[in-house]
């Protein structure tokens, strides 16, 4: 196969319409995976900052409790991440699909 062949199959493929449910399907998660990035990423910045701090002697960085500071962000944003991940991963159109059917069902 020549170069010439290569290069006219990738235009091909760039000229090529895109199934728009499949589409949205990829953006959704190549967002989550951005997200799950950013968010290891803070993370481990927010940890080390808060191990330099400790080292540092400032004591006022913990609650009363104990707990390490780092951990609330990482908790709440947890959360958004897992919700996230539920919207890329997991069909959610199945309830709305099984509503439809019934209402079809029922010609409302």
């Amino acid at each position: 196969m020549d170069s010439n062949t290569n290069s006219q199959t990738n235009i091909s493929s760039a000229n090529e319409q895109k199934d728009p449910v499949i589409w949205k399907t990829a953006q959704k998660r190549a967002s989550f995976k951005y997200h799950a990035l950013i968010y290891f990423i803070m993370n481990i910045f927010f940890w080390t900052l808060w191990y330099i701090s400790l080292q540092n002697g400032n004591d006022n960085l913990n609650d009363r409790s104990g707990i390490p500071w780092p951990v609330w962000p990482m908790f709440g944003w947890g959360i958004g991440l897992l919700f996230h991940y539920l919207g890329a991963f997991h069909n959610t159109n199945r309830l709305a699909e099984r509503e439809y059917e019934k209402l079809k069902k029922n010609n409302y």
